[in-house]
C-alpha cells in the first residue's frame, strides 16, 4: 500500500520545480536573492501571512528563540490582517497540492512548517476583529 502524499510540502524556493508540487506559494516576505521569477515559477505570494519584518529581525537577534517566534508568529497570524489570505490559501489546499516555498536553509524549521501546520488545522478560526 503506498503512503498517501501530503497536500502541503515545504519545498526551498532555489529547488527546481517538481511535476507534483500543486500551487507553488512563496512564503518569505522578501524575494529570495539571486533567483528569477522565471526560476521561482511561483504562483502565489501572500505577503500578508509571512512573518513581519519586526518579527524577523526579532528572530534573528540574539534575543529571539524558535518556541517563542512561533508563538509571535502563529498571533499574527491569528490577526485581522492574515485572515483573508489564509482562508485563500485554505481553499488552496482543499483543491489540490500545494506546496511552500521558502529561501531559508531548513524550511522544515521556519516559519514555513508553522504556516503548514496552521493551514492543516480545519477548525482554526481566523479572527476577523
Amino acid at each position: 500500500m503506498t503512503k498517501p502524499k501530503p497536500r502541503i510540502r515545504i519545498r526551498r524556493v532555489y529547488e527546481p520545480p517538481y511535476p507534483d508540487d500543486g500551487t507553488r506559494i512563496l512564503v518569505d516576505r522578501l524575494w529570495p536573492r539571486g533567483l528569477s521569477k522565471d526560476a521561482a515559477a511561483v504562483d502565489e505570494w501572500p505577503k500578508d501571512v509571512t512573518p513581519s519584518n519586526e518579527l524577523r529581525q526579532w528572530f534573528h537577534s540574539p534575543s529571539g528563540g524558535p518556541e517563542e517566534f512561533r508563538r509571535r508568529y502563529e498571533a499574527e497570524l491569528d490577526g485581522p490582517g492574515a485572515a483573508a489570505a489564509l482562508d485563500r490559501l485554505r481553499t488552496l489546499v482543499r483543491s489540490g497540492p500545494v506546496t511552500l516555498l521558502t529561501a531559508v536553509k531548513d524550511p522544515e524549521h521556519s516559519h514555513a512548517s508553522v504556516l503548514a501546520r496552521v493551514l492543516s488545522e480545519p477548525d482554526r478560526p481566523a479572527d476577523t476583529t
